[in-house]
C-alpha cells in the first residue's frame, strides 16, 4: 500500500533517529542530527568533504537570482573541486571543469558530480558508519531513551486513552 507520493503507508514513517538513518542514506541525510554524526564519522574517515560538498550542492539548487547563483556556484568549485580547493573531493571529470562555466550557472550544474559523491558515501562509507561507535552509541542512547520510566509512563498513559 502506497500513499499519492508513493510511499510505503507503514511503520516507515514513524521511525526515529538511527532507525530511520539505517533505513537509507537519503533519510540519514535528511535529518540534521543524522547529518551531524555522519560528517563526525566522516571526519574520522577523512572525507567529511563529500558531504560537506553534498549538501552544498543541494543548498545551491535552491538559489534564487543569476548573481547569487554565481557566487555560490564560485564558491563550491573553489572549495571543493578547483586543483587548488582547501576541501578537494574526488570526482570523475572534474578535469573537464573549469571556471568558464561558473559565469552562466544553473541549478543542476553540479548534479552529476553531486551525484558520484552520494554514491560513493552510499556504498562506502555509509555502510561503514552503521557499523561505528558513533551511530552505535546513538543507537544505544536512543533506546535507552525509549526504555526509561518516563517514556514507558507516557505509552501507558496513551494506552489507557485509545483503549477506553
Amino acid at each position: 500500500i502506497n500513499d499519492s507520493e508513493s510511499h510505503p503507508s507503514s511503520s516507515h514513517q514513524t521511525l526515529k533517529g538511527t532507525s530511520k538513518w539505517a533505513t537509507s542514506l537519503e533519510n540519514l541525510l535528511e535529518d540534521p542530527e543524522g547529518v551531524k554524526r555522519f560528517r563526525e564519522f566522516l571526519k574520522k574517515e577523512f572525507s567529511e568533504e563529500n558531504v560537506l560538498f553534498w549538501l552544498a550542492c543541494e543548498e545551491f539548487k535552491k538559489t534564487q537570482g543569476k548573481k547569487q547563483m554565481q557566487e555560490k556556484a564560485k564558491d563550491i568549485y573553489m572549495t571543493f573541486l578547483s586543483s587548488k580547493a582547501s576541501s578537494q573531493v574526488n570526482v570523475e571529470g572534474q578535469s573537464r571543469l573549469n571556471e568558464t562555466i561558473l559565469e552562466t550557472p544553473h541549478p543542476l550544474m553540479f548534479q552529476k558530480l553531486q551525484d558520484q559523491i552520494f554514491n560513493l558515501m552510499k556504498y562506502d562509507s555509509y555502510s561503514r558508519f552503521l557499523k561505528s561507535d558513533i551511530f552505535l552509541n546513538q543507537k544505544k542512547s536512543e533506546e535507552q531513551e525509549e526504555n526509561s520510566p518516563e517514556a514507558q509512563t507516557a505509552a501507558k498513559r496513551a494506552s489507557r486513552i485509545y483503549n477506553t
